[in-house]
């Protein structure tokens, strides 16, 4: 079990495909498969371990992914929006390791010891002569990927994710040969997140074009989904929420190849959902929920779990489009209290999950599996009764206001349903007489208008008196990293330093 068996398969299907394109460059599926042989024989001449690449998405990235399995080495897509010296930590725990980035970048990493550097354009080339392929190994153990987390509190940690991790999701998330030879996919994410990684091995198994998109904005999405007749696409939230911005006023988004669209990575606030159903009126919506650890989505909201809840006067119903649905067949979810045993529907709790492509493993750090094989993702939420799991943010993030245990996402989503809020953020902040106090920092909709004291009333209306922020900041707009994660720790920063 490797992951170039899932380009082998492909290939036997439709070799003469595009298999992935970045603008004016394109590569068939058997050219994509030349080419992992080619990079493979090198990277093994080079005597690295590791084959690592920094850059924004390109034909480098799958062919760098692939020829990484061929070789039997892990692939390590690294942050291109790290500081240099970041950088270099990195580099010194994957050494020896050959390092495919761009021209800038291989001219200052050249000299460095334990790294041998190609710039993107000497790569791509090097994949395009005709080399003796090696074979691949058939190891199900094998390190597929190492994905580094955004080391919010500490050093980075490396995800391992095993060839038997990825190619379990894929196998049992995507049909094979599934795609017309009409269908495209527009991927948006950077390659350093494992939505990225998902969506080149995935695309590729169900034969479907990979469209790279390497810097997102609306407007280009927008017009690339069009020039392209992209037929399926994923974004993280915050992205969709700037394609509904830029479709403001119109009552369409004049798309008309778009039939599947595809969210998460994040919490998606329903204002935005709402409207997007209504922009894309016959495009399929899933919402994903998942982890690198859990090597993606484990958990589905479906097209017809869209429309259903959108169109429901059941209120039970309707907040259902605010979940990340069910889990997927082969996956278990399980919602548990501090003392890791199980909750009832409804009460909230850490999310565990557990299943063949569930990893929780860490890079010498061993597996942080259960006995029973649960991880615990650090997840705060709850099941209904039917089993949709409603996310309410980091359990790092919960509010503990004079030993009441208060969760962010909850407040949240009051807020959120008022008619001026657009965006907001729920965090706690240091007090004197209850330990912490909940604050909220709140963007605005454009044109609208609400003070402090609106909101602390809206709330107070909505939920108990302890849970009314006591601070209410106002920000034109929120920090989010480049795959759509409310960096909370700057704004904690931010309040921090505002009470000196």
């Amino acid at each position: 079990m490797n992951l170039m068996m899932l380009l082998e398969m492909a290939v036997a299907a439709h070799g003469e495909r595009v298999a992935v394109q970045c603008g004016a460059e394109a590569l068939r599926f058997e050219e994509l498969f030349a080419a992992s042989g080619a990079a493979a024989r090198e990277l093994q001449a080079s005597g690295a371990a590791h084959l690592a690449l920094l850059d924004v998405s390109s034909l480098a990235a799958p062919i760098a992914l692939f020829a990484a399995a061929r070789a039997g080495l892990p692939y390590v897509p690294l942050n291109y929006r790290l500081t240099g010296d970041e950088l270099d930590a990195l580099l010194e725990r994957i050494a020896p390791a050959k390092l495919v980035t761009d021209p800038e970048r291989a001219a200052r990493f050249s000299k460095r010891a334990g790294v041998s550097v190609a710039a993107r354009e000497a790569f791509l080339a090097g994949a395009r002569a005709k080399r003796h392929a090696p074979a691949w190994p058939d190891d199900p153990e094998g390190i597929a990927v190492l994905l580094f987390t955004s080391g919010t509190t500490g050093a980075p940690k490396a995800a391992v994710l095993r060839h038997r991790h990825l190619v379990s999701y894929v196998l049992g998330s995507v049909e094979f040969a599934s795609a017309g030879d009409d269908e495209a996919a527009l991927v948006s994410v950077p390659p350093y997140h494992v939505a990225g990684v998902i969506a080149i091995l995935s695309s590729v198994y169900s034969g479907r074009r990979i469209v790279q998109l390497p810097s997102f904005s609306a407007e280009a999405w927008l017009a690339a989904a069009r020039a392209e007749r992209v037929t399926h696409a994923f974004l993280v939230p915050t992205m969709l929420a700037r394609i509904v911005d830029a479709l403001a006023g119109r009552s369409g988004a004049d798309l008309p190849h778009l039939r599947n669209l595809s969210y998460g990575g994040g919490k998606m606030p329903l204002p935005v959902i709402e409207r997007a159903l209504e922009l894309f009126p016959e495009v399929a919506f899933t919402n994903a929920y998942g982890l690198t650890e859990t090597s993606s989505t484990i958990a589905l909201l479906g097209p017809e779990e869209h429309r259903k809840a959108a169109a429901s006067a059941d209120a039970a119903v309707r907040r259902r489009l605010a979940s990340v649905g069910r889990a997927l067949p082969g996956i278990e979810i399980d919602v548990r209290d501090e003392e890791g045993k199980p909750l009832a529907p409804g009460a909230p709790g850490e999310i565990y999950a557990r299943g063949p492509q569930v990893s929780g493993e860490y890079l010498g750090r061993g597996s942080q599996l259960g006995p029973q094989g649960w991880l615990a993702t650090r997840d705060g939420g709850f099941l209904d009764e039917e089993g949709y799991l409603f996310l309410q943010g980091r359990i790092d993030d919960v509010i503990v206001r004079g030993g009441e245990n208060l969760s962010p996402g909850e407040i949240e989503d009051v807020l959120l349903e008022h008619p001026s809020v657009a965006e907001c953020a729920v965090l706690g902040i240091a007090d004197l007489e209850w330990g912490e106090a909940v604050a909220a920092v709140v963007v605005l909709a454009e044109g609208a208008s609400a003070s402090g004291d609106d909101l602390r009333v809206w709330v107070r209306e909505r939920l108990r008196s302890s849970r009314v922020p006591s601070r209410v900041v106002f920000r034109s707009e929120l920090p989010y990293n480049q795959t759509g994660k409310l960096l909370r720790r700057v704004l904690r920063a931010e309040l921090a330093e505002a009470t000196r």
